[in-house]
C-alpha cells in the first residue's frame, strides 16, 4: 500500500491523499486550497491525479479545504463512490452548492469590473478623466437594479474585445451533479471501498459527522492498517461527542497514522474557560453601546455559538440583545445539526433535549436569508450580535458589517477560530493586536479590502478556545489514551513550522513521526 500526499502538506489547506493498491486507487479527501486568491485559483484548478483512474473516494468531512473540489473530481470522469458519515453528505448537500454559488458570484463580479474598466478607458479616450454622468451611463448598462449584473451584456463586452474573462472554479450545476456520488455511512461500520480494501469510520469530534478512517488492506497474503484522522477535536467541546478513544480490536494495530497539526505547536485556553471570555466581551461592548461582530465557520462554529449563548441567555448572564446569524448556509447547517441528534454528547442531551429545547434556536435569535434583510442590518446602531460568513473574512456578508462596524471603537470584532496565512482574517487579528499593546494610540491601522482602506478602530478580541482543532495537547491524549498501536505517523494539515515543531514533540514522546512533502509517497 503507497500513500501519496497531494495537498495540506506543509500548509492547512486543500486536504488530499492518494492511497494506492495493486488494484485499486482510494482518494482521501478532496479539499479547496484557500488563501490568497491568485495563488489558491491556479492550486485548485489543476487535479493532481485522472479522476478517471480512482476506484472510490473517503472524505473526512464537510468542510470546504477537505470537500471543496469533489464537483471538480465528479465532473472529470470519475465513476466511483465518495464514502462519508450520513452528517457529512447531508452538510455537504449544502455546502458545496453554496461554494459553487460564491464561485460564480466572484466571477461575475470580476467580470463586472473588467468590462466596466474597459468601457471606462474608451469612454475616457485611454487616459482621460471620466466624468460621473458617464460612468454612470456604464454601470446602468452592466448592471440589473441595485445589486444584480447584466450578466448577458457583460460577456459580449469580453467577448467582442477579446479580454479574458473569468471563470469559475465549477458551476452550481456541477455542484448538484456531484452530491449523487454520495454514499452515508454510520459510524463503526465497515464498508468496501476497493477490491481488497475497506473503511470504517469512528468520530472525531472535529465537527457534526466528522471521522477518522480505518482504511484496511488485506491482499497478498498480508493485512495492512492506515488511520487518517482527518481533523482532531477538542476533548468536552459541546454539541458533539469526544473524538474517539475506544476502536475495534481488528483495527487497532496502525501501520501508518496520518494526523494533522494545525495546532501542532500551540496550546488553547481552557474549554471551560469559554463562556466566561464570551460573557466578559457581550457585556464590555453591550456597556459601550456596541456592536459584536462574530466572522464565523457556518459549519460547527456558528452552532458551538449559539448553544453557548443560548446558556449565557438562560442564565442572564448578558443582556438579551439580539442575535442575528446572517448566513443562508449557516440556517441550511443549523437545519442539519437538528436531523443528526444521534451524535450529540451527553451534556446536549442533558442541557437541552432533555427539557424540550433545541439548542440553537431561543427568541433573540434571527436567521437573515435575503441579501436586503443583511444590508438592512449592517446600518443597525442598537446594541446586537452578528454572527456571519466567511470565516476568515474573505468572502460573504462579514465584509459588508466589517465596512459599516470596523471604523468605530465601540464595536468589537471577535475572532473565533483559525485565520490562514495571507486573509483578511488574519491582517485583522495581527493588525487589532498591534494597535492594542500600542496603548491604542495614533492613527489606526488601515485594512484594505473591496477595494478601499477602512481604519480599524473597532476593538479586537480572540477567544482561541473555540477552536474545533485539538491543540497538541489534544492530540497527545488522543494518541496516549486511545487503544490504537501506531508504528509510524505522518504529519499533515499545518503550516509548516506547526508540522514540523509537533513532529518534534511527539518524537520527544517516543513516536515516529516525519512530515512528508507534497508529492512525496511513502510505502506502508
Amino acid at each position: 500500500m503507497h500513500v501519496t500526499f497531494m495537498g495540506a502538506v506543509r500548509e492547512v489547506t486543500g486536504s488530499m491523499h492518494l492511497v494506492c493498491t495493486e488494484e485499486d486507487k482510494v482518494l482521501l479527501d478532496c479539499g479547496m486550497f484557500q488563501g490568497r486568491r491568485k495563488e489558491a485559483s491556479l492550486k485548485n484548478r489543476v487535479m493532481p491525479i485522472d479522476p478517471s483512474m480512482l476506484t472510490n473516494m473517503v472524505l473526512s468531512h464537510a468542510h470546504i479545504d477537505h470537500s471543496g473540489r469533489i464537483p471538480l473530481l465528479t465532473r472529470k470522469d470519475f465513476g466511483g463512490r465518495i464514502f462519508c458519515t450520513r452528517a457529512t453528505a447531508d452538510a455537504c448537500a449544502f455546502l458545496l452548492p453554496d461554494s459553487a454559488k460564491i464561485q460564480e458570484s466572484d466571477a461575475q463580479y470580476l467580470n463586472y469590473k473588467i468590462a466596466r474598466n474597459i468601457l471606462s478607458r474608451i469612454k475616457s479616450g485611454n487616459g482621460g478623466t471620466l466624468s460621473p454622468q458617464k460612468m454612470d451611463e456604464i454601470k446602468k448598462l452592466l448592471k440589473n437594479g441595485v445589486h444584480g449584473l447584466n450578466n448577458e451584456e457583460i460577456n459580449k463586452i469580453i467577448a467582442k474585445f477579446d479580454l479574458n474573462g473569468i471563470e469559475p472554479l465549477y458551476s452550481c450545476a456541477d455542484a448538484e451533479q456531484s452530491l449523487g456520488s454520495f454514499e452515508g455511512i454510520p459510524y463503526r461500520r465497515e464498508v468496501t471501498i476497493g477490491r481488497d480494501l475497506t473503511c470504517r469510520f469512528y468520530e472525531a469530534g472535529h465537527i457534526l459527522g466528522s471521522a477518522m478512517s480505518i482504511l484496511k488492506y488485506r491482499g497478498n497474503g498480508q493485512s495492512k492498517t492506515l488511520c487518517y484522522s482527518g481533523d482532531i477535536g477538542r476533548f468536552s467541546m459541546p454539541i458533539i461527542r469526544d473524538p474517539a478513544l475506544d476502536f475495534a480490536p481488528e483495527d487497532r494495530q496502525i501501520d501508518l497514522l496520518i494526523m494533522e497539526s494545525t495546532y501542532g505547536n500551540r496550546v488553547h485556553e481552557p474549554v471551560e474557560d469559554l463562556k466566561p471570555r464570551l460573557k466578559r466581551i457581550l457585556n464590555e461592548t453591550i456597556a459601550r453601546g456596541g456592536t459584536v461582530l462574530i466572522p464565523s465557520f457556518a459549519y460547527g462554529r456558528t452552532q458551538e455559538l449559539l448553544y453557548i449563548l443560548h446558556e449565557l441567555y438562560d442564565e442572564g448572564s448578558v443582556a438579551k440583545v439580539p442575535v442575528w446569524v446572517d448566513s443562508p448556509l449557516a440556517a441550511n447547517i443549523t437545519t442539519v445539526f437538528g436531523q443528526h441528534p444521534e451524535v450529540y454528547d451527553q451534556d446536549t442531551h442533558d442541557t437541552f433535549l432533555s427539557k424540550g429545547k433545541n439548542p440553537f434556536s431561543f427568541g433573540q435569535v434571527n436567521f437573515i436569508r435575503s441579501v436586503e434583510e443583511s444590508i438592512d442590518l449592517t446600518r443597525e446602531e442598537r446594541p446586537h450580535i452578528v454572527i456571519s460568513a466567511s470565516g476568515m473574512c474573505e468572502a460573504g456578508r462579514i465584509l459588508h458589517h466589517l465596512r459599516y462596524k470596523i471604523h468605530n471603537e465601540k464595536n468589537t470584532i471577535l475572532i473565533v477560530g483559525y485565520m490562514a496565512e495571507h486573509t483578511l482574517g488574519r491582517r485583522i487579528l495581527e493588525e487589532g493586536k498591534r494597535y492594542q499593546e500600542a496603548g491604542r494610540k495614533g492613527d489606526a491601522p488601515l485594512l484594505r479590502f473591496f477595494n478601499k482602506e477602512y481604519p480599524l478602530r473597532a476593538r479586537v478580541e480572540k477567544i482561541g478556545g473555540f477552536s474545533a482543532h485539538g491543540d497538541k495537547n489534544d492530540m497527545l491524549r488522543f494518541l496516549q489514551e486511545s487503544n490504537l498501536a501506531v508504528k509510524k505517523i505522518a504529519i499533515v494539515h499545518g503550516d509548516e513550522d506547526q508540522s514540523l515543531a509537533f513532529s518534534d514533540f511527539l518524537a520527544g514522546h517516543g513516536y515516529a513521526a516525519l512530515v512528508p512533502r507534497r508529492g512525496e509517497t511513502i510505502t506502508v
